[in-house]
């Protein structure tokens, strides 16, 4: 039997998290939302523009009904993250946070020291981080260490689209840390991309511009929705072993054999 999604003793559904931003249109992402099926969205404090902009923002958001869980985007130092992230608890009133630092304006890597320190100071104030991070081993070690239950180490830079770029980094995490929960967070450009993680034993993905870019995003963000439960249910029924040689399928052992007189 498959175990449930559990973040911080919340026990979810859907193994698909995604993003409000870059929509075309409210409308659109509202649907699309709706679409993924997805039970958690994320909402970053720092993009609204004017109060009235954000409180119109924040109804449609209320209006999904879903969990959110507030993002520290754009953030390039630690006292920047850690008073983003009390700002945020203030207004969705909630201790979950999605944890990012920027360490490099090209690539928007994780700064992976400040990371460190951002996620002791918040932990200590009672937030409950969700960490955005590389798919570093020790990096991710430090971070359980720390107290972080949850994970979110990137498949790709953030917006690329590439899927995952070093498949072996993210196994080698997901087999070292057994016990934790791990999503694929960035870089997801495909449905066929959110599967291969999930088929890995990663226990969700979470995703914005792939959806919200998408030529068609509410059709997109049921692709993905697909994607996700087809490969929690492969990861589920165990892969057959692949092989160096050919196997048919069907036996030639005990065939009647035809042959003219």
């Amino acid at each position: 039997m498959d175990k449930p999604l559990t973040i911080y003793g919340q026990t979810l559904s859907s193994r698909l998290f995604i993003g409000s931003a870059l929509y075309p249109s409210p409308a659109v992402m509202q649907q699309s939302i709706e679409a993924s099926g997805a039970e958690v969205v994320t909402v970053s404090l720092r993009r609204q523009g004017t109060l009235e902009a954000g409180n119109d923002f924040w109804q449609l958001i209320k209006d999904t009904g879903l969990k959110v869980l507030p993002n520290t985007a754009g953030c390039h130092s630690v006292q920047e993250a850690v008073t983003l992230a009390k700002m945020c608890r203030e207004v969705f009133q909630t201790n979950w946070v999605k944890l990012e630092l920027i360490g490099d304006e090209y690539n928007l890597q994780p700064d992976p020291i400040g990371l460190l320190e951002a996620t002791k100071q918040l932990i200590d104030d009672g937030f409950e981080v969700l960490p955005y991070c590389t798919d570093d081993l020790v990096i991710c070690q430090k971070l359980v260490d720390l107290g972080c239950e949850v994970l979110m180490p990137w498949g790709a830079p953030i917006g690329t689209g590439k899927g995952l770029l070093n498949p072996y980094a993210l196994k080698t995490i997901r087999e070292r840390l057994p016990n934790t929960t791990l999503l694929v967070d960035a870089g997801l450009g495909l449905p066929s991309h959110a599967a291969t993680a999930m088929e890995m034993g990663y226990d969700a993905v979470l995703l914005n511009s792939a959806v919200a870019q998408a030529g068609d995003p509410i059709a997109m963000a049921k692709a993905f929705s697909l994607a996700v439960d087809a490969g929690r249910i492969a990861y589920e029924a165990k892969a057959m072993p692949e092989k160096e040689v050919a196997k048919p399928s069907t036996p030639t052992m005990g065939m009647p054999f035809w042959h003219q007189q």
